[in-house]
């Protein structure tokens, strides 16, 4: 999408100065403190992140089986689709599933006490004392008691965040909302029930609706049919968008791997040679997005490898193939050959309900597909989800009935959807509206102990300095403290997420600006709102 060209940051106002005055000190010991940190786990663990870490691949989900939410209490918000290992050694979590920023965050405010978090510190009489324990961040999550000061005071978050999301750089419209996600209760509100374009933030709804809808576990499937009197082989897709060809799969649904499977069974019916074709009827209506041809999105096709992507790349902008399906088939084609089955050139079909299933292949549990899009903001992932929200609920699988059935679901869920459509799931679309009490709500929801099966829409979420689209952002302040999905189109710019503030106090909060001028000062705006609670006590 197109977005105007970035201007530097405006000098900010006399009030915001002063808040940023106060705030200042307290971050600057923080970052100083994570700083090092993260260089140091950088450096280490580089290579393995290049190969473990590219779009959030499930390792997580192949390791501890299919519940990949049910963590344990400090590891499920932290948890993100990646190795074990990774995730102690890079961070932003050691190996207690402490986030390691609020632990060195800890550290920088109080000189003594606490936890030792296995750095052996304090053995000695000159050997510094363990640093102090940061509140767990998930006691909002755990069901427990909170042992936390009391929330933030409604008054005082106003009068830190009202002058900052104020400022001319958030536009003409803007709206937020910020929830205690201890109890449920919202803390702030300014036109959290205005109704506005959320960009990408709508990908939580997305995530929230199909996981619902569906599952954690869910698992979405690719088959290989042959039918008995034609000897057609069908390529079925089952609309997952991460099916992929590449040689090392990286435990996502591997094409070769079906190909495998299908040759071997042709094999023993004693077949070399068949008609190929390729059934997308799972889905319907329109495959392109109303935007029309963009590299933000591939044709949305039931069958599709590696997103229909033209280069190696797992996210991002990227010119596509102009027929997913085909595509997918010929390479499958070329798979059967080296395993020497010869094909027909491939046409579009549809399996008859005598098709006998040959062989099949399943995607990672949704969990790890929910985790993966909203890491990398993935516009494929959430179309897929829409649409597969909308096959599990009975409506069309297309752009109108996805956005039907994602209504219905969080409507279902006793969320406030008033003012809320949805013309999408990946927030593309410009006519997509929502409100900052809803996107709390999604937030709230999912922190719900009676609701385990929705948590996958907040440790999916962007960790501050750290991964997805996040990871250049918050590097001076609040890295590792924020988590939160961002939204940007042209004029319009969102931030919805958790922070845990100074008293260790788990928040969700959703900012939603229209009108914007320039992208960059009011993705900066956005940030420092989110930093400045993050850095508030605020009684």
């Amino acid at each position: 999408m197109v977005v105007p060209e970035q201007r530097p940051w405006r000098v900010a106002k006399p009030h915001v100065v002063r808040i940023a005055n106060a705030v200042r000190p307290r971050l600057a010991r923080a970052a100083d403190a994570v700083r090092p940190r993260v260089a140091r786990a950088t450096a280490a663990v580089r290579p393995r992140v290049t190969r473990l870490a590219r779009a959030a691949k499930p390792q997580v989900a192949r390791g501890t089986g299919l519940k990949t939410w049910q963590y344990t209490t400090g590891a499920a918000i932290a948890g993100l689709a990646l190795a074990a290992s990774v995730v102690t050694a890079a961070g932003p979590w050691d190996s207690t599933g402490q986030r390691t920023a609020e632990r060195d965050r800890a550290a920088a405010q109080e000189p003594t006490g606490g936890a030792d978090h296995g750095r052996n510190s304090g053995t000695t009489a000159t050997a510094p004392r363990p640093a102090p324990s940061a509140a767990s961040v998930l006691t909002g999550l755990g069901g427990t008691a909170n042992t936390v000061k009391s929330a933030p005071n409604g008054k005082a978050l106003a009068a830190v965040l009202d002058p900052l999301l104020n400022d001319a750089a958030l536009g003409s419209r803007h709206s937020a909302a910020v929830v205690d996600l201890a109890t449920g209760k919202q803390l702030y509100a300014s036109g959290a029930g205005e109704a506005l374009t959320p960009a990408s933030t709508t990908k939580i709804a997305t995530a929230v609706a199909a996981l619902s809808a569906m599952g954690a576990d869910h698992r979405l499937t690719t088959r290989a049919a042959l039918e008995p009197d034609t000897k057609e082989l069908v390529l079925v897709g089952g609309g997952d968008p991460t099916l992929t060809a590449r040689e090392d799969a990286e435990g996502w649904a591997s094409l070769r791997t079906l190909a495998d499977k299908t040759a071997a069974a042709l094999k023993k019916r004693g077949l070399r040679e068949v008609t190929l074709s390729y059934d997308t009827t799972l889905y319907a209506g329109p495959e392109l997005h109303s935007i029309g041809e963009n590299p933000n999105l591939a044709l949305v096709s039931a069958l599709m490898a590696d997103e229909a992507r033209t280069d190696d790349s797992t996210s991002g902008q990227v010119k596509r193939v102009p027929d997913p399906a085909a595509d997918a088939t010929r390479t499958f084609a070329d798979f059967l050959k080296d395993r020497g089955i010869k094909t027909t050139a491939p046409g579009p079909s549809k399996a008859t309900g005598r098709a006998d299933t040959l062989a099949t292949v399943q995607s990672p549990p949704l969990s790890a597909l929910v985790e993966r899009m909203l890491t990398n903001s993935d516009n494929d992932i959430a179309e897929a989800l829409a649409r597969q929200t909308a096959v599990a609920t009975g409506e069309e699988a297309s752009f109108d009935g996805a956005g039907r059935a994602i209504q219905a679901r969080l409507k279902k869920l006793g969320l406030p959807v008033a003012g809320a459509h949805f013309k999408d799931g990946s927030g593309l679309s410009r006519d997509d509206r929502l409100t900052a009490g809803l996107l709390t709500g999604l937030l709230a929801k999912s922190a719900d102990p009676a609701h385990p099966e929705l948590r996958p829409a907040l440790t999916g979420l962007p960790v501050a300095g750290f991964t997805g689209t996040l990871t250049s952002r918050y590097t001076d302040g609040a890295a590792g403290i924020v988590r939160a999905k961002t939204g940007t189109l042209t004029g319009v710019n969102a931030l919805a997420g958790t922070v845990v503030d100074q008293d260790g106090h788990l928040l969700a909060f959703a900012f939603l600006a229209s009108d914007t001028t320039d992208p960059g000062a009011a993705q900066k705006a956005l940030d420092t709102a989110a930093t400045a609670l993050a850095s508030c006590g605020c009684r």
